[in-house]
């Protein structure tokens, strides 16, 4: 394991537990693909929420927009311990660009107090911050992109609502309001579609390969907290 992997294996592991102990049910030699993914995911999630002035978290995502532009041009990768090793991931990978690209302009509604325009811009917040994580992970280790990438999608996609829902009491708190419609009726059907989305998914996910399944196991819990909330969305609040 490279030097760099290892930084990132380390990062995932102090800021990240819940995916690092996913990674490590991963085999060894695709253990590194996922850390340094995980990685990437965690410092570009971190960006809006360590200062309070939105230019330099607006700076601070633009840089790594600028990295995964490095990646996927001809030129040298800027030497970085977590942006190294991930542009080789990519170059190696030929993973897409737009989930990248997705992952870190949806980022940039964390710098603000908006609400989301509209449920449409809520579904892609959340399909951008976690779905497009799960389908990298499961692409830089085996899956098809033309086979898999739709149901990985959403099966991502109800893991990040399960996340954000867990979330809440810490957003609110920050004085954000993710959910377009707070009444409890509506928490509970918004639940139960992810529920339902999570588990169609899951059954055209039955040819992913055994190398790609740790990918997909860092959401083992989230059935169960979808099913929770649907049932009793009042506990979202807290």
């Amino acid at each position: 394991m490279s030097i760099d992997i290892q930084n990132c294996a380390e990062l995932v592991q102090r800021g990240d537990p819940d995916r690092f102990r996913s990674g490590m049910t991963a085999a060894p030699a695709d253990r590194g693909g996922l850390f340094v993914l995980y990685a990437f995911n965690l410092e570009v999630a971190r960006a809006p929420w360590v200062t309070k002035e939105a230019m330099i978290a607006e700076m601070r995502l633009q840089w790594w927009a600028d990295a995964i532009e490095e990646a996927y041009g001809d030129g040298e990768i800027r030497r970085h311990e977590v942006t190294t090793p991930l542009g080789e991931l990519i170059r190696k990978h030929n993973l897409p660009r737009d989930l990248f690209d997705q992952m870190i302009e949806a980022r940039r509604w964390d710098i603000y107090k908006e609400a989301h325009a509209d449920a449409a811009a809520f579904e892609n917040y959340v399909m951008h911050t976690s779905a497009n994580l799960i389908c990298l992970a499961a692409l830089a280790t085996g899956a098809d992109a033309t086979t898999h990438r739709a149901a990985l999608l959403e099966y991502g996609y109800g893991a990040g609502l399960a996340n954000l829902f867990m979330a809440i009491p810490k957003l609110e708190n920050q004085q954000r309001y993710p959910l377009i419609d707070g009444r409890m009726s509506a928490v509970g059907e918004l639940a139960l579609d992810g529920l339902k989305r999570m588990k169609s998914a899951r059954k055209n996910l039955a040819s992913l390969p055994r190398t790609a399944r740790a990918a997909v196991r860092s959401a083992w819990m989230f059935e169960g907290i979808l099913t929770q909330a649907s049932q009793q969305p009042e506990l979202v609040a807290s």
